[in-house]
């Protein structure tokens, strides 16, 4: 019988160094809308995979839809802002 705890060490082992910097942790920060909205699309989609979407399901969706366009624009703008040199647009 073979034991896996020497590559579950190497599988749980974390270091300091693997760790999320700065940077990335405010770009998920900024990108937590558009993720939210994208889980409420979700579960909206999922809700209707059990049976035929009613009106109430088709609008759910509709506007769980117009809500991640939205803040995928939204998210576009703030990084086109944010990326240009002095902060002009």
């Amino acid at each position: 019988m073979k034991h896996i705890v020497t590559v579950q060490d190497a599988v749980t082992a974390f270091e300091p160094w693997m760790e999320p910097t700065s940077a990335e942790l405010d770009a998920i920060e900024q990108e937590m809308p558009l993720i939210l909205a994208d889980v409420d699309l979700l579960d909206a989609q999922i809700i209707t995979l059990d049976h035929a979407p009613t009106e109430l399901d088709t609008r759910r969706i509709r506007r769980a839809r117009r809500r991640v366009l939205a803040e995928r624009a939204a998210l576009a703008e703030r990084t086109a802002t944010a990326s240009l040199p002095g902060g002009a647009a």
